[in-house]
């Protein structure tokens, strides 16, 4: 149902709409034994931006803790990103894997 306007002035003026906050997804890299740490440095700033010294740091947490987190989208840009990290990985033989989970 529509919300009811008001009329003032000969003008109908609709009643505020307050938009909800989309639901954030964190994004994560996962280690595998295959995946060459200078490629995931160049994912991390590719796909997710990220300055070298940042990319860095997150492709060490990867390696050592076995899950790095890249940050947190809406869905739709989530799973874009995914699906980039996935499709580079692919074209360069590595099993890279990413994932995301709710915040």
């Amino acid at each position: 149902m529509a919300p009811k306007s008001e009329t003032r002035r000969g003008i109908a003026v609709l009643p505020e709409i307050k938009a909800e906050k989309p639901r954030m997804y964190r994004v994560f890299l996962h280690n595998d034994d295959y995946t060459t740490m200078d490629f995931v440095v160049g994912v991390l700033m590719e796909v997710f931006n990220k300055q070298m010294d940042e990319a860095v740091r997150i492709m060490f947490a990867v390696h050592q803790q076995g899950l790095g987190e890249c940050g947190a989208y809406t869905a739709e840009i989530a799973e874009t990103k995914i699906d980039r990290v996935h499709s580079l990985a692919r074209a360069a033989d590595f099993p890279l894997r990413c994932s995301m989970e709710p915040e």
